[in-house]
Formats: C-alpha cells, structure tokens, sequence
C-alpha cells in the first residue's frame, strides 16, 4: 500500500477527506489565518487553542495547494514554519505535499554502528545535474567500490540557487531545486535496493540569514542568554522551550518516517546549547528510534570540544548516539601529508605516534591542554569502541578551509595519498570518504552561495577573514586570490565529473579504494569490531610506523606505512614485526602495485637484505606457511630476477 505524507506531532500541515488541516505555533500573537494562492481575498482564521497554537480546518483545500499565513490581520504574507515543501524557495509559499509513494524497502532493517564506510555526499554538485534523479544513477559506482552509507550534506530549504545547505531554514522542506519530495523518497529507496544506508546531515544549532521566518512566528525559537558563533542560541532550555524542543523533535521523526532515513550526521553539536535535565540530544535519539521501530538507526555527531558523552549509553550517563567525527586524525594525517600545521592544524604534528594512538583510543586529544585554544580539549574515551570514531582525510568544510579548495592528493605525492589512503580504510574506526575522493576527483570542493546582494558582500569578507587565521591565506596576494563566493563559476567549478573515474590517474585510485575496501569487508581481521588490544603499533622511523591486527585464530595482519625516505631496518629489534609461529609474512598488497600507480616495491621482508619500508608507501602482510611465502619472497625480494645483484655484489662491482 502507498505511504502517505501525514504530521507528526504537534505542528504542521495534514490531509483528510475533508480538507487540510493546519496548526501552528504563534504565542506571542492574537490571530492566525490561512491564505491560500487562488483566492487571495478569503482566508480561513485558525482557531486560538489557549496554549499558543492555533489550529483549523480549511475545507476544500487539498494536496498540491499553496498557502500562506496572515498574522494579527497585518498584510504581510508567511510560509509554514513547518511547510514540507516550499516550490518557489523559502520567501515563497508553502505547498500541501500529500504525496502516495510506494516503498519497496520492506526488507531493509537500517544502519548498524558496525562495518560502515561513510561518503558524504552534496547533492547539487556530486553530478553535473545536481538532482535527485542524477544522483540515483550513481548508487551503483559507490556500491561498486565499497561504500556502505551515504551521508548527504544537508537539503532543507535555503534561500537562492546553490549552497552547501547549512544555511537552512525550512526544517521540514527538501530544498525544491533538488527535487520535489518524491523524488527525494525515489533516491532512499533505490539507496536501500542498490544496498547502500542514507544518513541526513542536520543543522539545528542556527537559522540561516535569510528567508528565516520562525521569529515572526515567535521570538521563543532563539534565547538570547545563549550565544552561538552564528548568533543566540536555538531556544533548548529556555522561557517556553517546550514547544521549540518539539519542533526539532518532530522534525528529526519526520526525515526518519516519511524519507526512510537511516540516521543523521547532527552538525556541530558543541552550539546546542542545553542546561535542561535531559540534553536535547538525548530526547532526539530516544524519540527517532521509537519513530523507527525494528529498524537500525546511525546516529553521528560533529563535536569540535570531542566530548564523549555524545556516543556514551544512556545507562553511563550518556545521550546515546553511536559515534563522532575525529578532527585529530584528519589533523594528523593533512600534516603529515602537506608539512604544514597553521592555524588549528598547529596541535598536531603529524608523527607516527599519532597515527598509532589514534587507530588504537580514537582521539588524540581526550582532555589535555590543547596550544591553539589555549585550554583542554576533550574527555576520556580510552574504553570506547572504535566505532565511536569517523575518520577521513577529507570532508566539506576541510577541503573548503583552504587556500584553493584543493583536494588532499593534490597537495601532496601520489605515493603518501595512496599510503594514507590505506591506513584510512584499514584502520579499525569508521571511515568516511568525500565525494571524489575515490577516483582522486579533479574538480576542488569551494565555499559556495547565492544570497541577495545586501547580504553576499558580507559573508565574501566573513569568509576570507576566517580563513585568514591560516598565516599563509592571510598574504594580501592570497586574499585577493580567493574565489568569490556568490559567483556561478565557484559553484560550477566544484561539481564532479563522474566520467574521470575511467581515465588514466584516476581509474587507478578508484581500483586502490576499491581493493581496499574489498578487504575491509571480506577479512575477518578488519570486518569485525576490533577491541581494546586487537590493534597495536611500532614507531619504525622519523616517518615509517606499523599497525598490527591480532587475529584469535593467528590470522593477523600487518600493515606498514612510510610516509618518508626509503628505510632500511637491519637489524629490526620490534616484536611486532615477528610473524606468528611457523609462519612468514606474505604480501597481500602493496600501494606502489603499478595497477594503483605506483612504481613497484620488493618484499619488505627477505632472508639476505632484512626489513626494509619503501618510501612513500604502504604494505599489508599476511601471514603464510614458511615454504609458501619463502616463493613469494624470492619472486618479490631484492636478490630475485627483478634486482640481479645482492647489495654486497653490487659494492664488489664499484
């Protein structure tokens, strides 16, 4: 049977055989009315309920209709604050959407913490179409190579043509260029057949600054005692923060009920600001898994101060959501990568050890003094699962916070993109990629808008102020080098162009992702969830450390990353590198396998020469029985065919 669009909760649009009904929150006022597109002259006043709702019937009013509100008799004309679709952009009129959609995802039981690969996705620019529909001729590619979760950057309504989408201000209306709403339910459930979850990214710490209609409603929505770095707080905690709580409640069940939602990726959640006896947070999480009963939900956070008690149970005094992006690996990795710290890169230096601490506790930072912010940063999360961390070396906003919006392999060597690359997707924390970034995409990812002129001037100079915290973009010939926000061409330029994938230089990142991610889900080694202890690691060198995963069954694995020079290691006094008992290591990969791009690379590993780490690469190891690896060193090893001379004879030979 089709699945019909219906309110949920206190507030919003409904349709019934005899009409639409309507209610609306508006305490601070006398009168509401409905004004529908057609007949402007008549309106239906909706009935005061004594509690700041007014609420009503409008007979003969049906799906597809536009309405508008009229508050205290004054002229001026609103949209719904909890319109589900706004056709004409947010200072337009809202539409009754009714839609009957048939569901084919029965079967599907949602998203579990364990064994996900986030990609997070920007609908407007991941094709050059930037809809719904373009976007459903895709799912098989991520499928392909291995992601299992897309996480789309937020799609409620903003004002004007493109944007990121955290400028929103319709929390209930998929923004029209898109897409109608259907379309969007088309996307979930192709998502769902192709085998991939869909999580929505959702901003509930801000309005954006234009087309926000809410405060003429009620000035309740925001509470000025609470300041944000975009303004007063949203309204948590408050005189008359019932109904607000309700309203983000409501609209969090929404997404999950009528778009089949797998959870939701909550935009920084250090603005929500909350001194109630239940964090918001937690009333959001109890009531989306009501709302979705027998299905699994992903719930993750962005948390600049990385605080634990967002992905903590409920039981340990926690709001029970399962996981949050980590800054500190992605601030490791990019100076690791690029050798630049500035500006809040400048707490992590890129080291072994980092790298090292983070695949074993996650956060780096989990209460020490933390340089840039000149106070500590983060809590105790030594016992927490690995699946309570995203990792990624690219996202919007870091690709974005740069000079040129580059991607991550262009600003540095293709040997330490792929080394990173395998480290990312076999470490034991969730990984997530950036859309693009599997076939090393040549098109940036800029900041991009399109505002009224009044309003654009202003956020090109907040924009080049922030990034003017990076000494290197704060050069006056760099300032006058930075793109303009509101041009077309920023926003044109960021799209992909999905037909690189099969060309020379990206076909062959694309193969590498996809390997990779073959391995993280058909090796018990990576796919199950790894413990306290499953993982540890060894410095080998200023740049060269490994990572080894124990196995109960003697099954381990063994990665080794050099992200510097060649380094030899004869002798090699660490442990880690033993294999298990009458067994050798044998190579399962190597990043610098020509068919990655790479230039080759000996077994690290041999009878006469030692250990010895390719520089710029890394290498996976799987234990073999003794006389079937000892074949594949001689066929790999520097005294083979490939290498003619032993080092001593080529010393003799000099």
């Amino acid at each position: 049977m089709p699945t019909h669009f219906q309110r949920l909760g206190p507030v919003g649009p409904q349709v019934t055989a005899n009409g639409v009904h309507l209610r609306v929150w508006a305490p601070e006022h006398q009168s509401v009315e409905v004004v529908y597109d057609g007949s402007p002259g008549a309106s239906t006043a909706l009935s005061e309920e004594g509690n700041g709702y007014f609420s009503g019937l409008t007979p003969g009013a049906a799906a597809g209709a536009l309405y508008r509100f009229r508050i205290d008799g004054k002229p001026d004309l609103f949209p719904d604050p909890v319109s589900h679709f706004q056709p004409s952009g947010p200072h337009g009129p809202s539409q009754v959407i009714d839609p009957a959609f048939d569901w084919t995802d029965a079967e599907w039981k949602g998203v579990p913490a364990a064994g996900q690969v986030l990609y997070e996705l920007h609908v407007g620019t991941f094709t050059k179409a930037g809809t719904w529909a373009s976007a459903i001729e895709q799912l098989g590619s991520l499928k392909d190579v291995g992601v299992t979760c897309i996480e789309v950057m937020p799609v409620n309504e903003f004002a004007g043509e493109r944007n990121w989408g955290y400028d929103g201000v319709s929390q209930f209306a998929p923004f029209h260029g898109y897409g109608t709403p259907e379309d969007f339910c088309l996307f979930v459930d192709a998502a769902h057949a192709t085998g991939l979850g869909v999580i929505l990214d959702l901003v509930y710490n801000h309005f954006g600054p234009d087309g926000n209609y809410v405060n003429r409603f009620s000035d309740y929505y925001l509470n000025a005692e609470h300041h944000t770095d975009w303004g007063d707080a949203i309204n948590f905690d408050g005189p008359n923060s019932k109904p607000v709580r309700e309203f983000f409640i409501t609209n969090a069940c929404y997404w999950i009920t009528q778009f089949h939602l797998d959870g939701f990726r909550f935009d920084a959640t250090q603005a929500f600001v909350d001194t109630s006896p239940r964090h918001i947070l937690a009333e959001i999480n109890e009531a989306v898994r009501a709302a979705a009963p027998g299905k699994m939900l992903y719930l993750i956070n962005e948390n600049e101060p990385q605080d634990s008690k967002l992905f903590r149970s409920v039981d340990c005094g926690g709001y029970g959501l399962d996981a949050n992006w980590n800054d500190d690996f992605h601030h490791a990795a990019m100076c690791a990568l690029t050798g630049h710290n500035e500006a809040y890169y400048a707490d992590h230096p890129g080291t072994p050890q980092e790298f090292i601490s983070g695949a074993k506790y996650g956060y780096l930072f989990q209460g020490q003094r933390y340089t840039w912010q000149s106070k500590r940063r983060g809590t105790p999360s030594l016992d927490a699962p690995p699946t309570a961390f995203v990792h990624f070396l690219q996202n919007h906003d870091q690709i974005a916070n740069s000079a040129r919006g580059l991607r991550v392999h262009q600003l540095t060597s293709p040997g330490q993109f792929r080394a990173m690359t395998a480290l990312l997707l076999l470490a034991p924390q969730t990984p997530m990629l950036f859309q693009g970034q599997e076939w090393a995409a040549s098109s940036p990812f800029l900041f991009f808008s399109d505002h009224h002129d009044g309003l654009q001037p202003l956020i090109k100079k907040g924009r080049a102020r922030e990034l003017s915290q990076f000494a290197s973009i704060a050069t006056p010939t760099m300032q006058a080098a930075l793109r303009d926000p509101s041009a077309i061409e920023t926003f044109e330029d960021s799209k992909l162009d999905h037909n690189e994938k099969a060309k020379p230089g990206h076909a062959e990142a694309y193969a590498l992702h996809r390997d990779l991610l073959a391995l993280r889900r058909s090796e018990s080694t990576f796919r199950r969830v790894q413990g306290r202890g499953d993982v540890d690691g060894a410095v080998l060198g200023p740049d060269a450390f490994l990572l080894r995963h124990f196995d109960d069954s003697g099954d381990d694995r063994l990665l080794l990353i050099n992200l510097g020079r060649d380094l030899p290691l004869d002798p090699a006094p660490e442990p880690l590198l033993a294999p298990p008992a009458g067994m050798r290591w044998a190579v399962q990969l190597s990043t610098e396998d020509p068919k990655y791009g790479g230039s080759g690379s000996p077994h690290p590993d041999t009878e006469e020469e030692g250990w010895f780490l390719l520089g710029r690469s890394a290498v996976l190891l799987r234990p073999l029985q003794a006389s079937e690896a000892t074949v594949q060193t001689r066929k790999l090893g520097r005294g083979s065919a490939q290498a003619p001379f032993k080092k001593s004879e080529l010393k003799d030979r000099t």
